[in-house]
């Protein structure tokens, strides 16, 4: 896989660079050159990050960073089962708990929510930090939906975070999620108050929020480009049926009248002869 000449693996956390110093200096630079093309990649080509990953996993498999970094690329192109042995297989390394919530989602990805239940009431999730407890929660609420249990989800959802007025990374992401959960069971006033709410705290533009509103105030938006490719596209079947009316409404060219007058011409030459 190619890599730009700018990237040149200088770009990486100062912790992972700390983990490649275990691997010869070239090796190292390899790695953490395809690392680096992983994260610029992972959001808008996915597929691509993949690749880097398994590059870098092909070469330093031994390296937690690696694993994670393989996880995510894997989690991202919807392949949960190479996800969840890649994240598994990175916690066993570090013995770290971080990873937890997103492990459980590669099980509800998998289509077993009951276990990404089951891992929300491990002890392991008193150790997250409280970013890693609100994705746990998040991840619990999702689990509920998926068997169907939708007042269960809007349960789960409702926490001392959900009721904060601070806005924290996480805020809005919480916010819209319980948001969706109400709308689920019908409570769509409810639902309208916390889609807003999520939407004074999404700085990051992470949510859709402001597009869920707009749905449930009955607004529509008309993208201004396809209206304008609509109206040149109209204007021209206009045209096109307008010179095919010219065409029909002009007189036929008479092929017959062509031989009778050349022969007409060719008795006043004999005439005059």
């Amino acid at each position: 896989m190619p890599i730009p000449e700018d990237v040149t693996g200088d770009e990486i956390d100062a912790d992972v660079r700390q983990e490649l110093m275990s691997l010869p200096k070239t090796l190292a630079l390899d790695v953490a050159r395809n690392l680096v093309m992983v994260a610029k990649l992972l959001d808008e080509e996915p597929e691509q990050a993949y690749e880097y990953s398994r590059i870098a996993l092909r070469l330093a498999s031994r390296v937690a960073a690696v694993r994670e970094a393989a996880g995510f690329a894997s989690y991202a192109t919807g392949k949960y089962s190479e996800a969840l042995a890649e994240f598994r297989a990175a916690r066993r390394m570090t013995g770290s708990v971080e990873l937890w919530p997103i492990m459980a989602d590669c099980e509800r990805g998998m289509g077993r929510p009951e276990r990404a239940l089951a891992m929300a009431g491990e002890p392991e999730v008193q150790k997250l930090d409280k970013a890693g407890q609100v994705e746990m929660r998040l991840v619990a609420a999702g689990a509920r939906k998926d068997m169907g249990q939708a007042e269960a989800a809007v349960v789960t959802l409702q926490s001392p975070e959900l009721a904060s007025n601070s806005v924290q990374p996480w805020t809005a992401r919480l916010r819209y999620a319980y948001a969706d959960a109400l709308l689920d069971v019908g409570r769509e006033n409810e639902a309208r108050e916390w889609f807003a709410k999520a939407l004074e705290a999404d700085q990051g533009g992470t949510t859709n929020a402001s597009d869920r509103l707009a749905e449930l105030d009955g607004v529509e938006f008309t993208d201004a480009f396809e209206e304008d490719s609509a109206d040149e596209a109209e204007n021209g079947a206009e045209d096109d049926a307008e010179t095919e009316v010219v065409a029909e409404d002009a007189p036929a060219k008479d092929d017959a009248a062509e031989p009778a007058e050349t022969e007409a011409k060719d008795e006043d030459s004999g005439s005059q002869g």
